[in-house]
């Protein structure tokens, strides 16, 4: 299988991190299914947020977007998640709760019965599903060598939270103004390789999030729908993730029923006796 080649930026002291590695789209599809399990929830529909849009620097617009963080201690939410292939369509009722930068768990069920559990945290990935009656166990790099890419806690959480899952700093990066959208790039992008950011005007939160692979027809799009406040603070209302290869496309979409911050909450995990490990 051809490889994706992208510029991934990791790490907790802030700074860029150029390393060209290989992006599996097709196992990038695998593990949104089991991540999109544990995206976050909001409260109910809400309204597109419009407004006129205005020039402003890259740093500007960067700073701007890295404020809109959400800041909380706990998150309890629910979410329905409906995940589509040409072979497969499933619809599940999903329960979340986090602890900002220490820990998300995530339950998936079908009429209270429970299909799988995942909990991670910053040094370990482990997931468990009843049907297959299987399980891992493992750190970040066994995960990022199994997707063929580097990924860490911080960069899964940003995700969920509606953040540029890139570092991104203004000398690196270029903006424009793009169908009343501000449009991030990387000045330079590597060979076959595109990543966008679409941020909306009204509060600095993503709108799209895009990486592609045009000569092999590979894309991964991560779309935000309308946003909603909910402690003074800006929480995706739905996401819709698209991952297409050549003709072949895997879409997850997310509509948020419910969410409590900074309330009481426990991550109840024993993965089931007689299971088998999922070895990567």
């Amino acid at each position: 299988m051809k490889y994706l080649k992208s510029v991934l930026l990791s790490g907790s002291d802030s700074k860029w991190v150029h390393r060209m590695v290989p992006i599996k789209i097709r196992r990038i599809s695998v593990l949104v299914g089991i991540l999109a399990t544990f995206i976050f929830t909001s409260c109910g529909p809400s309204k597109a947020i419009t407004t006129d849009i205005k020039e402003t620097s890259t740093k500007n617009l960067i700073a701007s977007h890295l404020t809109t963080m959400p800041e909380f201690e706990t998150l309890a939410g629910r979410v329905q998640l409906s995940y589509d292939t040409e072979k497969k369509s499933q619809s599940v009722a999903v329960s979340l709760r986090m602890e900002k930068d220490k820990t998300i768990w995530v339950k998936a069920s079908i009429l209270g019965i429970t299909l799988a559990k995942v909990l991670i945290t910053p040094e370990s990935v482990s997931y468990y599903e009843t049907i297959g009656k299987t399980y891992f166990e493992g750190d970040f790099s066994l995960l990022g060598e199994w997707i063929g890419t580097p990924i860490n806690f911080e960069q899964a959480q940003n995700l969920l939270l509606g953040q540029s899952i890139f570092h991104l700093d203004a000398s690196r990066y270029s903006s424009e103004i793009f169908e009343q959208k501000f449009k991030l790039l990387p000045k330079r992008q590597p060979e076959n390789f595109i990543h966008s950011l679409f941020l909306n005007p009204g509060n600095f939160r993503i709108a799209l999030e895009t990486l592609a692979q045009p000569d092999h027809d590979r894309i991964l799009n991560v779309r935000y729908g309308n946003y909603q406040q909910i402690g003074g603070q800006y929480f995706p209302v739905d996401i819709s993730i698209i991952t297409t290869e050549e003709q072949s496309q895997t879409k997850i979409e997310l509509i948020y029923k419910k969410i409590d911050l900074n309330v009481d909450i426990s991550f109840p995990f024993d993965i089931p006796s007689g299971y088998e490990k999922i070895e990567l």
